[in-house]
């Protein structure tokens, strides 16, 4: 589809077609990008996404332990009480 670039302010901008919106899963908020020359409008993801399935699935895996053995400290041997 080709379209023209328009004037806003000092800047251009580009009209996108409602049916291309809702296609793409757009939102008020985008991620805006240059990739091999072109330019990428890509809908925005949560900065965590993914993270509760990963730890699920660790969890399943036995895998959700820690990678270094615990060292006992000063406060944890003589101030520490439940």
């Amino acid at each position: 589809m080709k379209t023209r670039l328009v004037r806003i302010g000092n800047s251009r901008g580009v009209r996108l077609p409602k049916t291309i919106i809702e296609q793409a899963g757009l939102t008020d908020e985008v991620e805006l990008g240059v990739r091999d020359g072109a330019i990428v409008i890509a809908r925005t993801s949560s900065a965590r996404a993914g993270w509760a399935d990963a730890a699920r699935q660790m969890r399943q895996r036995n895998e959700d332990r820690l990678l270094d053995v615990p060292i006992p400290t000063r406060f944890d041997e003589k101030e520490w009480q439940w």
